[in-house]
């Protein structure tokens, strides 16, 4: 939309500078170019602003990809963990039960 401002506000300008002297003709032309430059440098601006968002986007995916990954990675470990105690306890009541089994006999 601001190019379609701008370039309707260079058309509407030369329009009305054709009466008008040469010297008054190229400043008013150097002014159109400068115009169109700063368009054309805001447009670029904009163009790398976006590629910018894009790739913090993707690093942010990344890094959040990371941490489920490391997330996953604990609980796994912490029910290996917890696994592991049970198992040790269920050994540790069995071998009481048969101690208490042998006492009995």
């Amino acid at each position: 939309m601001r190019i379609s401002i701008t370039a309707s506000l260079i058309l509407a300008a030369a329009m009305g500078l054709s009466a008008c002297s040469e010297k008054a003709q190229n400043e008013a032309g150097e002014a159109a170019n400068a115009i169109t430059s700063d368009a054309a440098a805001t447009i670029d601006n904009a163009a790398a602003d976006v590629a910018n968002i894009g790739a913090d986007a993707v690093g942010a995916a990344e890094n959040a990809a990371d941490r489920t990954g490391d997330a996953i990675e604990n609980g796994a470990k912490a029910v290996k963990a917890g696994a592991a105690n049970t198992l040790d306890a269920a050994g540790d009541k069995l071998k009481e039960g048969a101690a208490d089994a042998r006492k009995g006999s």
